[in-house]
């Protein structure tokens, strides 16, 4: 009989992470039927051997060659047999035994072709990053009147519309945000079906993710905003940093990091669309 559901797992370098996840996973309760198919890159600590003690678990082989995230969610999809696809990083830990239920339901019930989670900052999170987390995801009313907004971290899709419309294979971030742009879809924000999941980035990893980020954004959208509007919404960054660490002394410490923190997001983030376009011209 074909599991209801099937929770696709991504990882790499996650041993702090996947166990957990796949214990919270397989704790579900009030759950449909699912399968737990996990993809590993190339991780060169002991996130294998973990996945390995948890025999449920169906483990496909790396792709060859270099990662692409669409390639490799397109293979997991490929191989998938739910009528329901979850996605769900092995660093995402769900929260609760209804996670996989909360998660899902939108789609049983029709009310969605797509569905995201929400993501709670780690206990361990700067405070920087639990103010982004919070804006991005909480109650969902701020990130409801951005342009767009679409997280595969904690994710369900419909396979056969999986199937009909795969991921972008070339893209190197943002892939989760190309498929679900690329044709109108009614997404749900399900802010009980809870992860948590949060980065500390250093200010070099915020400057190639933002930069890859940039990228992305210029073949999604057509367009490069100009550097003096990043600036601008990066000031406006800042100015609700403040705000947010106000009433928290903890985090009063990362106050003179904001303005740099920022300004590295919205530069990088600027330049890695400029240079994608640079790049096509003189192609």
């Amino acid at each position: 009989m074909c599991p209801h559901v099937s929770i696709l797992m991504r990882s790499r370098n996650d041993e702090s992470f996947v166990g957990g996840t796949l214990r919270a996973i397989f704790a579900q309760q009030d759950a449909p039927s699912f399968e737990v198919i996990s993809c590993d890159d190339a991780s060169t600590d002991r996130t294998p051997e973990i996945v390995a003690t948890f025999p449920q678990v169906t483990v496909l082989p790396r792709l060859e060659g270099e990662y692409r995230p669409g390639r490799v969610l397109n293979h997991m999809v490929r191989h998938s047999r739910g009528d329901i696809v979850v996605f769900n990083n092995a660093d995402a830990v769900p929260q609760g035994d209804h996670w996989l239920r909360e998660l899902t339901s939108p789609l049983d019930e029709g009310r969605a072709d797509a569905v995201y989670g929400n993501q709670l900052p780690r206990p361990d999170a700067d405070y920087l990053v639990r103010k982004d987390n919070l804006r991005a995801f909480g109650d969902g009313k701020t990130a409801a009147k951005w342009h767009f907004f679409f997280s595969l971290a904690t994710a369900a899709a419909r396979r056969d519309d999986l199937l009909r419309h795969p991921f972008d294979e070339t893209l190197r971030y943002s892939e989760d945000v190309e498929w679900a742009h690329r044709r109108q879809l009614r997404i749900v924000y399900a802010s009980a079906a809870r992860v948590e999941h949060s980065h500390n980035y250093t200010l070099r990893e915020l400057a190639r993710r933002f930069y890859g980020e940039g990228d992305a954004d210029a073949v999604i959208f057509g367009r490069v905003p100009a550097l003096w509007r990043e600036l601008a919404s990066g000031a406006m960054e800042v100015l609700r940093d403040i705000a947010f660490l106000a009433p928290r002394p903890g985090g009063w410490c990362e106050l003179p990091l904001s303005p740099v923190r920022r300004f590295v997001q919205r530069y990088y983030h600027w330049k890695g669309g400029r240079d994608h376009v640079r790049a096509n011209r003189s192609a």
